[in-house]
């Protein structure tokens, strides 16, 4: 058999350089492509972004302008000032700012313990079967409406709390020394009280359901490690699952008093719509999101200026509050980094 039948012939195919510069040109095509669609997913969502600072940064400029007049005349004795009279055009912000805060502060102390109650039984303790359709009907608590809470707070929460709070209560704890002024006033269900319990079941959901997802992504591993070494529960939730979740914890909080110092419809059937200093816990009062609600489709002129200067103030106690909570996290992530 001859030696030249057996021999490879290199060069038979010769390499195409017309394929490979096909090849070629086709992945840069797709890596121009694709170098495309990062930077307009890029600049999409930095637009985005920009969208949301640029309507911040617009409501802060509508409130500040429409509110110069009233701010321009008064100066920072608005804030402290109790006059409000509509027809000598002589008007402060004091009353509604103390309702707002004594509301809101109200439904944080009550609401926050029960959330936490709450989310700690989903996370920790709930049977399997009851988990979903209790962490459901929290989450739908959050889903009603403003108004139907303040129907539920003055046709039915407020006749009960009249009658089977505020009257005991008065009648044991009225006439004590040193305590006993903050349980006067008239019996009626309405006040700051009311305002405040009626606020802590609006909020309650939403915090509830917040703390609930942050604790379930404590890695399962922690807690095991921990139940390992004989810790109790409450030993597990106090050293592993609140340090790994407490910026979340926190974030469910303020989320909470955001609603509870903007509310207004709620706020407003309950809390009496008194422009006067509340004296107690059952005394009438306002808040800054009530008087807006009570005032805004009648106001003109000065009074109309002044509205807007009580929306203002509450965007500013508002930004307050959160940024004291996050100087808080800030501290506390670098007391645990020390």
């Amino acid at each position: 058999m001859s030696v030249g039948m057996t021999t490879i012939d290199n060069n038979a195919h010769p390499p195409q350089p017309d394929a490979k510069a096909n090849v070629s040109a086709d992945m840069q095509a797709v890596a121009r492509r694709q170098r495309w669609q990062d930077w307009l997913f890029h600049r999409g969502t930095q637009l985005f972004s920009l969208l949301v600072l640029a309507a911040l940064v617009g409501i802060i400029v509508s409130l500040f302008v429409n509110a110069w007049p009233t701010l321009q005349k008064f100066g920072l004795k608005f804030l402290w000032t109790v006059e409000w009279d509509i027809v000598n055009e002589e008007f402060g912000a004091a009353i509604a700012i103390v309702g707002t805060v004594l509301s809101a502060g109200i439904a944080l102390l009550l609401a926050v313990p029960l959330a936490f109650g709450i989310a700690l039984f989903l996370t920790e303790n709930c049977p399997a079967w009851l988990r979903r359709p209790l962490g459901t009907a929290i989450e739908l608590l959050a889903a009603v409406p403003s108004i139907i809470y303040g129907m539920f707070g003055l046709f039915v929460f407020a006749p009960v709390f009249a009658d089977y709070i505020q009257a005991p209560v008065q009648n044991v704890l009225g006439g004590m020394p040193l305590v006993g002024w903050m349980f006067g006033g008239a019996v009626n269900g309405m006040g700051i009280l009311a305002a405040g319990i009626v606020l802590a079941f609006m909020i309650l959901p939403y915090i509830a359901a917040v703390m609930r997802d942050v604790f379930e992504i404590v890695p399962p591993i922690l807690r095991e490690s921990a139940y390992g070494l004989g810790c109790t529960t409450w030993e597990v939730v106090r050293r592993v699952v609140l340090p790994y979740t407490q910026k979340g914890v926190i974030g469910g909080i303020m989320l909470g008093l955001g609603r509870a110092l903007g509310e207004t419809m709620a706020v407003t059937f309950v809390i009496g719509n008194a422009n006067r200093m509340p004296t107690s816990l059952f005394s009438p009062g306002t808040s800054i999101a009530s008087v807006l609600a009570n005032e805004f489709g009648e106001a003109a002129d000065l009074h109309l200026s002044t509205l807007f200067a009580l929306g203002f103030l509450l965007f500013v106690i508002t930004f307050v509050v959160l940024a004291l909570a996050k100087i808080m996290v800030i501290r506390a992530e670098r007391a645990k980094g020390t």
